[in-house]
């Protein structure tokens, strides 16, 4: 049986898993964003944005403000001692509205190669899981 500690790093994860590009610190960075704040990974998620799409000063603006709305939408649902399949649930309903608002934002192009990074960064998920 698995540990408590192991349990909630599975369930941070899977919380990250939808969370604009947090698919991506869980890839580099393994564990260090579960201490971080909201803040702290909607900026960082941003400044992976603003990298990667190539977003523009009005985007750019925009972009953070939706970060940050769904980083701290999320965090009670990250903190929650709900269950792993509640709390997926709930973050992948907050997922999709974010991503309505985000494809409002994008350019198409934009919005595709977003689709992309999260499409790869899901996949490198299932595969980490699989190792552990």
């Amino acid at each position: 049986m698995k540990s408590n500690n192991t349990t909630k790093g599975i369930a941070v994860a899977l919380t990250l898993l939808f969370m604009l590009f947090g698919q991506l610190v869980i890839a580099q960075h393994g564990s260090a964003m579960q201490d971080k704040t909201p803040q702290e990974r909607a900026k960082f998620q941003t400044a992976i944005m603003k990298s990667k799409l190539g977003l523009d000063s009005v985007q750019l603006e925009q972009v953070e403000a939706i970060n940050l709305k769904y980083a701290l939408k999320n965090e009670p649902v990250i903190k929650s001692d709900d269950s792993k399949f509640s709390k997926f649930k709930q973050l992948k309903s907050s997922q999709k509205e974010k991503e309505a608002e985000l494809k409002k934002i994008l350019t198409a192009g934009q919005f595709r190669q977003y689709q992309v990074f999260q499409d790869e960064m899901k996949a490198q998920i299932k595969e980490r899981r699989k190792e552990q």
